[in-house]
């Protein structure tokens, strides 16, 4: 699963074979399959930017301003999960900071003093969206939110990310905060291949506890994952700059496709209106992609 989801990635992002350089695992040699717009919901679609990615084939199955940049809001919790997945022990804990109930946005409502499993922190983020718990997770790594933004921007730069810049961890509107549809998918290809990070995307809801006792419970804020099974993994976003933003790994007719979402008006009615699309559709027949890795290629986890 790792290595077709790192394959289907660079492939629905480039139009030409070439070879392609991985963030720490050496070189990929990819034969790219063409591109491809087969699904006819333009006119019925909000978001002013949306990619829909076949996996398996690396077609782009549907394509609107993938290059524009635009704010991404709590899609930024990705490279956050990222970072703290690649350094850290999910079974570490820590406390949680003074202040930290002054963030705004979305929270967990995490008391400060209490002390919480990084993995539960992971969770609280990803599943919630909760702010509260990505900016302790940032100040737990690297000791300030502004060292964790370095090392966010330049984790993009390693992953290729041309048009992603990062002003926080959480995905408050900023004007150095953007990323483009195109990147974003990149981005999420990448994380899927963390189990760590893939689960929790995919969790409806469960609880964390701290170490002295408080439950809290956590329930996950993207709507069609808890009623769609063509929705098997989702990450939510929504700013006044940014809109209504959605990540979302869906399967229909057997495949797998990555849809991306930025400003929408309607996200939920966007994603409908792509899941009947695909539902109508036959699969498409491709070109065959081959992928050989060369030997002793180390894999960043």
């Amino acid at each position: 699963m790792v290595q077709s989801l790192i394959t289907a990635l660079l492939l629905g992002i480039i139009s030409t074979p070439t070879v392609i350089p991985v963030p720490g695992a050496g070189m990929e040699s990819i034969s790219i399959a063409p591109l491809a717009e087969s699904i006819p919901v333009a006119r019925h679609l909000s978001a002013s930017g949306v990619l829909v990615m076949d996996v398996t084939s690396g077609q782009r199955v549907f394509g609107r301003q993938v290059t524009t940049e635009r704010s991404m809001a709590s899609l930024t919790k990705l490279m956050t999960a990222l970072i703290i997945v690649e350094n850290h022990d999910l079974g570490e804990g820590t406390v949680i900071p003074e202040g930290i109930e002054e963030v705004i946005g979305n929270r967990a409502y995490l008391n400060p003093g209490e002390h919480f499993r990084i993995g539960d922190l992971l969770s609280a983020m990803l599943i919630p969206s909760a702010n509260d718990a990505a900016r302790t997770l940032a100040r737990y790594h690297s000791g300030s939110v502004q060292k964790f933004v370095a090392e966010m921007n330049a984790r993009a730069v390693e992953l290729g990310l041309k048009h992603t810049s990062f002003e926080n961890p959480d995905g408050l509107d900023g004007i150095k905060q953007y990323s483009t549809p195109q990147d974003v998918a990149w981005l999420t290809m990448y994380v899927l291949r963390n189990p760590e990070i893939a689960r929790r995307m995919s969790t409806t809801g469960l609880r964390i506890v701290s170490q002295e006792g408080t439950i809290i419970p956590l329930t996950h804020s993207h709507v069609l994952l808890h009623s769609r099974p063509e929705v098997l993994a989702g990450k939510t976003g929504t700013t006044d700059g940014a809109g209504e933003c959605l990540v979302t790994l869906v399967t229909s007719h057997g495949k797998e496709y990555i849809v991306v979402l930025m400003n929408s008006l309607q996200r939920y009615t966007d994603l409908e209106t792509i899941l009947s699309a695909l539902a109508a559709s036959a699969p498409a027949r491709v070109a065959t992609t081959q992928v050989k890795i060369l030997e002793n290629v180390q894999t960043t986890q």
